[in-house]
């Protein structure tokens, strides 16, 4: 199953306004190599986003999220982080994280200034990661897999419009490189294990978007800086810069919904940071597995409101019930394929893991029973490019709603 929500509890002249959203999912799995997989039921993520405007030129933005349903420790049997390798381990369960908490000043379109811990934009799912947003139960995998989601940093950010053009910039701290893995490349380099990230090295982020329609854009978006001085002991003496740029638009006009991204990244000395955190303690909790020297992944999605067609007008007695669908009713049937690899390519002796090289059919169906509350399902194929026991198969249901 799956949840999302989004709500104004304040009338506009209030200075006060909440916002937020909801996940729950259930899954099940049929996957080759892993047979015994358990179904699961996931309060993925339930959204708090509280803001304050203090005049005309200043507001306070935050942003609590629940994952998982409340906080704790979980015990993980991940028996594939590493080819051949089983290892059990302890991570963190589920999180009360604050994704948002920074003052915005606005100046004028073009130009205003937000400073604090901000939500770093690079990709789709950064700017659109609610329910109403993707088609599939979980955000789509190509991105999740290969950047953090939702990505957010400390730093200040300037940001503004110039007629259908938006853009952002931003100066943040950076990643961990020792939270780097074969499977998710760079993901779990975000700082989220310690009660402080260090900011040895800044990260510089950019953004441009063109929107040629209210509901359509296209864009670009890019990440570059070091993740050697950010690590938790100084224990390495290169440099491990990673660059990131994504391609990503969206066309949601009428019946039709239309969404995709190609994102690439690269990562310096990839080779010798992996032998480096190959000696890193257990109880940093990473994966300690070997790191692609680029990685690289695409999606795209397109689905179609069935229900359009029975609110065509008519004009035969017997279809006239037919015109009083309900606009906010919708029903998107609708498609997705999934590439990414996260060991793109690699450096020195390191293995070209085939299993982190995934393509991924998806089909389902999104039923809007209202603009704030959708029920979802999908089957995905996902194929891994091994020659056997390479198919995962997962179907899923899920709630989301926003307020």
């Amino acid at each position: 199953m799956f949840i999302s929500l989004n709500v104004s509890v304040i009338a506009e002249p209030n200075p006060f306004s909440v916002s937020g959203y909801g996940v729950i999912n259930y899954s099940h799995f049929n996957w080759e190599l892993d047979p015994d997989r358990r179904a699961a039921i996931d309060v993925e993520r339930f959204v708090i986003a509280p803001k304050y405007r203090i005049n005309d030129t200043i507001r306070l933005e935050s942003e609590l999220e629940f994952e998982h349903g409340g906080t704790g420790s979980t015990m993980e049997f991940d028996k594939f982080e590493e080819f051949g390798e089983f290892e059990t381990e302890i991570e963190k369960g589920g999180e009360v994280i604050v994704e948002k908490l920074a003052a915005v000043f606005s100046f004028q379109p073009s130009f205003n200034l937000r400073v604090g811990h901000i939500i770093v934009p690079v990709g789709l799912v950064a700017k659109r990661h609610r329910p109403q947003h993707y088609f599939t139960t979980t955000r789509p995998e190509a991105e999740t897999h290969l950047i953090p989601t939702i990505w957010h940093e400390t730093g200040v950010e300037i940001f503004g419009s110039l007629g259908s053009l938006q853009y952002q910039a931003q100066i943040v701290n950076g990643l961990d490189s020792t939270g780097f893995s074969s499977r998710h490349w760079i993901v779990r380099g975000h700082q989220l294990r310690f009660e402080t990230a260090n900011a040895e090295a800044p990260a510089f982020v950019g953004r441009l978007d063109y929107a040629f329609h209210e509901n359509a854009t296209v864009g670009i978006s890019g990440y570059y800086g070091d993740t050697a001085a950010n690590r938790p002991k100084p224990d390495v003496d290169f440099d491990a810069h990673v660059g990131i740029v994504s391609f990503h638009g969206f066309y949601e006009v009428n019946a039709v919904k239309v969404r995709g991204l190609f994102l690439w990244g690269a990562l310096e000395n990839a080779d010798r940071l992996s032998k480096v955190n190959r000696t890193l303690s257990n109880n940093l909790n990473v994966k300690r597995t070997p790191i692609g020297s680029s990685a690289m992944g695409w999606y795209i999605e397109a689905g179609y409101d069935i229900l359009s067609f029975f609110r065509q007008p008519n004009n035969s007695t017997e279809h006239q019930d037919l015109k009083d669908t309900s606009p906010n009713k919708v029903l998107d049937v609708f498609a997705r394929y999934d590439f990414y690899d996260t060991m793109a390519s690699v450096e020195g002796i390191i293995f070209d893991n085939p299993r982190w090289e995934r393509t991924t059919w998806t089909f389902g169906i999104n039923y809007h029973v209202h603009p704030q509350l959708v029920f979802k399902s999908h089957y995905s194929l996902r194929r891994l490019a091994t020659k056997e026991k390479n198919k995962e198969d997962t179907f899923a249901l899920g709630l989301g709603f926003q307020y």
